[in-house]
């Protein structure tokens, strides 16, 4: 029995020191890093004064969520950045790469520039990790819950975001070069890493343009490591077929990060899922590490990032407020879209005249100076509030406002094949404004306030993809469509 007890001892301490393996060299990766092997490496990593480690939330299985903070300077380190990945679960690379990150800061402290103070979320999604699917444990796309935040993981984020208020922010994700629309043509597509900017129609624009200088300025880096790499985009294949950046809406960690004040990035990896898929983690997990490195760029660019971001804080919000807005190609240039034929692995350049990336805006309101929220709907609003971290007041008497209604029309639950939207489009009517009392218990919630921006993408009732989009929002409605809502101007 002493001999089996050894026995066991050692193989528990074989796999506890192969746990915590984590190469330096994203390269070395042979495997993808488990959330058991990942507890395993955070406990033998931190170190006083340099990675500290903390538990953030749990997931619905009751797994931990993790924040890594890697400092060196102390107070000198007043740029701050937010890494986080894997909000889908079997998207691998970029919660790998980060983890190689760590160890190699561990190995190498200089490898830390002092101004820099950053934080990562290896492993938004654990239940997700563990199952090897894209969502969590109660099968919701956490990357699509940053508007209701019901979510534990999702909360945990915006938690932390609130807490740091990170200057530069990437959200990691991986997409699929080898889909069945890419068997039908014998293609495979091209990039194997992409990324893309903010895009929702209020952050200002410097940010924006910022964002797209850096994602501009990504292609020589990732031309000199021999990666292929693109701008991010979704949609069809060349040439007919649309090809657009991803959604300009808050409810993804991109957005919805952005909308703090973040200059805030989204990171997809392309990887193959077929049978004949190659072994490519490491390669993948490099790209990545390239990508990060390239955006905590040199003191210089910091500075400029960070100078940006503060101003955006302190930015008024826009006079008017895009409600609906699309992507187009304005000008019908015919460009060209790269793709791999996969039987003589030759790249293609597809003349594509559907690739689209001006942000057309349809339609727009004046931006209220606040909303209120009647009292009869004050109680789902004040969680969702809440889990938003939300400045708002409740009336303690009966209030008189000159205020607009607003009534849901209906809700088109169908894919628009003409305009490329996607379903749900909350179809919503507006009144001018009156005079009308609120009851005791009302809710109003200013947009003068450092999450201003974050309310308007949240409560904006006109907005063509909004609160009203989700049924148990939408079924607050009266008969009549009057929203629980109201703006005032």
């Amino acid at each position: 029995m002493k001999r089996l007890g050894l026995i066991l001892s050692c193989l528990v301490l074989a796999a506890s020191l192969r746990a915590g393996n984590v190469p330096a060299n994203p390269l070395e990766l042979t495997r993808t890093i488990s959330h058991g092997d990942m507890e395993t490496f955070l406990r033998q990593v931190a170190r006083p004064g340099l990675i500290t480690v903390t538990e953030e939330g749990r997931s619905h299985g009751g797994r931990a969520i993790y924040l890594v903070h890697l400092n060196r300077g102390g107070a000198k380190a007043h740029f701050r950045v937010l890494f986080y990945a894997q909000q889908h679960g079997n998207e691998v690379s970029g919660k790998d790469a980060q983890l190689c990150l760590i160890k190699a800061i561990a190995d190498r402290p200089e490898l830390l520039p002092e101004d820099v103070d950053l934080y990562l979320m290896p492993m938004m999604n654990p239940d997700g990790a563990e199952a090897v699917r894209r969502t969590n444990g109660v099968q919701a796309d956490l990357n699509r819950d940053h508007i209701l935040l019901v979510q534990p993981e999702t909360q945990a984020l915006h938690r932390v975001a609130r807490r740091i208020l990170p200057h530069l922010a990437v959200d990691s994700h991986e997409f699929t070069r080898d889909g069945k629309d890419w068997d039908a043509r014998g293609w495979d597509c091209w990039p194997l890493i992409t990324m893309d900017g903010l895009n929702a129609p209020w952050i200002p624009e410097a940010l924006k343009e910022q964002a797209l200088v850096r994602v501009e300025g990504a292609r020589r880096v990732m031309e000199e490591a021999g990666y292929p790499y693109t701008r991010y985009t979704v949609g069809g294949l060349p040439p007919l077929e649309e090809i657009r950046p991803s959604t300009t809406e808050m409810d993804d960690g991109r957005n919805s990060i952005g909308c703090m004040g973040a200059l805030s990035f989204i990171i997809e990896c392309g990887v193959r899922r077929g049978p004949d898929a190659p072994g490519d983690l490491g390669v993948r997990a490099d790209a990545y590490t390239r990508l990060y490195r390239y955006l905590l760029g040199d003191p210089a660019s910091r500075a400029r990032i960070e100078a940006l971001s503060e101003a955006a804080r302190k930015a008024p919000l826009p006079p008017f407020t895009a409600t609906n807005f699309f992507w187009a190609n304005l000008d019908g240039q015919v460009r060209t879209v790269k793709v791999v034929d996969r039987a003589t692995r030759r790249v293609l350049e597809i003349p594509t005249p559907s690739l689209m990336t001006d942000l057309v805006v349809k339609a727009s309101v004046a931006t209220p100076s606040a909303y209120v929220v009647d009292a009869s709907s004050a109680a789902p609003f004040r969680a969702l509030l809440d889990r938003h971290g939300f400045t708002y007041r409740v009336c303690a008497g009966p209030e008189t406002f000159k205020a607009e209604r607003c009534r849901l029309l209906r809700v088109e639950e169908s894919y628009d094949d003409l305009y490329g939207r996607y379903e749900h489009r909350q179809i919503v009517a507006r009144d001018a404004a009156a005079d009308r009392e609120f009851p005791a218990g009302s809710l109003v919630v200013p947009l003068s306030q450092p999450l201003g921006r974050c309310v308007l993408g949240v409560l904006e009732p006109c907005l063509l993809y909004g609160l009203y989009s989700y049924k148990e929002f939408s079924a607050l409605a009266r008969p009549d469509g009057t929203l629980p809502v109201w703006r005032l101007p």
